[in-house]
């Protein structure tokens, strides 16, 4: 079970990883924290502990994407389906290429395209604050705007994102835009500590009053099939795990029925993943026996 794993171990494979992991990069254009810094929460309904700088605070970035999916279906049902789809991507999370191919039609709400169709949504029900009210009452978390990341963030002009909306917009799928990136852009600086976004994941992993158990289950679906971009297959089978990650150095993974793990380590992947965070959740899954593969 998940509240029996020693916190003695992740320190033996946190001490085994710097000689078995390749470097990898910070996001530069983030304001940087250091390549060494690191954060660890494990949180059961009965149960939690935290390793590393557990007061540190940090934007989710991508990682909120399940939780505005999850928003998403709770305000619009299934009309959600009818503005983005359930395929994973065959490319990068902030593919162009990827949204001509499919002729403006969002693959998933765990790439950026996709999440971008949903934020335009919230223009019709109040916009961000609304958002994090709801997020904040459902998890117990203190999430907020992270507004120097939100500044480093219009400091890069960042095409790739604007040239999906417009994208997006020719193909019929949001009205604006330059609304879209707005609201896209502040919930992805949304800042937290690693409880906060580890308990964020308890609302996938458990029953909630305020969560459909169905809308539980179809997020859980999306993050084990897409949250990882074009790795997701990979690490459906190494992991097996739902898990969503951000190019700010989050990883987030849901054990269903059981609670959440979060990991907060800045050096990325190609794919824009936390190498020391994926490293991690392989350890663990292998250990409690959660991946497909044994």
């Amino acid at each position: 079970m998940l509240g029996d794993l020693d916190p003695a171990l992740i320190q033996e494979w946190l001490k085994a990883a710097s000689a078995e992991l390749p470097q990898g990069e910070p996001l530069q254009r983030l304001p940087r924290v250091g390549s060494e810094a690191f954060a660890f929460a494990l949180v059961t309904p009965k149960h939690q502990f935290t390793l590393g700088r557990s007061n540190l605070r940090f934007p989710l970035m991508s990682a909120i994407k399940p939780f505005l999916l999850l928003y998403a279906l709770t305000l619009w049902q299934e009309q959600v389906w009818t503005w983005v789809g359930q395929r994973p991507s065959d490319y990068p999370y902030n593919s162009v290429l990827q949204l001509t191919l499919d002729q403006g039609w969002p693959r998933n709400p765990m790439i950026n395209s996709g999440a971008i169709a949903l934020a335009s949504q919230l223009a019709h029900v109040g916009g961000v604050a609304v958002f994090q009210t709801w997020l904040n009452e459902c998890a117990g978390t203190q999430l907020q705007v992270d507004q120097e990341v939100l500044a480093a963030v219009y400091r890069h002009p960042n095409w790739q994102n604007r040239t999906l909306a417009h994208c997006l917009v020719e193909s019929g799928r949001i009205a604006d835009a330059g609304v879209a990136l707005e609201i896209y852009n502040q919930v992805c600086c949304f800042q937290g500590t690693i409880e906060e976004v580890a308990r964020l994941g308890l609302l996938l992993a458990l029953p909630h009053d305020k969560v459909s158990d169905r809308h539980r289950q179809q997020v859980n679906v999306l993050m084990l099939t897409c949250g990882l971009y074009e790795d997701s297959p990979r690490y459906a089978l190494e992991i097996g795990l739902p898990v969503k990650s951000g190019v700010s150095g989050v990883i987030l993974a849901i054990v269903p029925r059981q609670g959440a793990i979060a990991c907060y380590s800045p050096p990325l992947d190609r794919s824009g993943n936390s190498i020391l965070g994926l490293y991690l959740l392989q350890r663990i899954s292998c250990h409690l026996g959660l991946s497909p593969l044994g």
